[in-house]
C-alpha cells in the first residue's frame, strides 16, 4: 500500500533561529530614518530574493525592521533596505 504524502508549506519565519522581519510603511520608514539622521542609501542591504524578504512580501525600495532576541540587550533592532536581486 502506498501512502500519499501531502505537501506542507514551510515558512522560513517559523524557524526559531530566524528573527522577526517587518516591512515598514514608507511614512514610518522615512520618519524613523529622519530621526536617526540616515538616508536609505546608508542602510545595509537585503536582497529581494532573500527567503525572509520573500516571506513578508518585501519589494525593492522597502525598509525592513528586524527584531532579534539578545541576551544582553533584550531585543536588538536592525534596519535593512531591500534591493533587487
Amino acid at each position: 500500500m502506498v501512502e500519499v504524502m501531502t505537501k506542507r508549506k514551510f515558512t522560513v519565519l517559523d524557524h526559531e533561529l530566524v528573527p522577526e522581519h517587518i516591512v515598514l510603511p514608507p511614512k514610518d520608514a522615512n520618519r524613523l530614518l529622519k530621526t536617526l539622521g540616515l538616508n536609505k542609501s546608508q542602510l545595509p542591504w537585503i536582497l529581494a530574493s532573500d527567503p525572509a524578504a520573500v516571506a513578508i512580501g518585501a519589494k525593492p525600495g522597502d525598509v525592513i525592521l528586524i527584531l532579534r532576541k539578545s541576551r544582553t540587550a533584550g531585543k536588538s533592532i536592525a534596519l535593512r533596505l531591500v534591493v533587487p536581486g
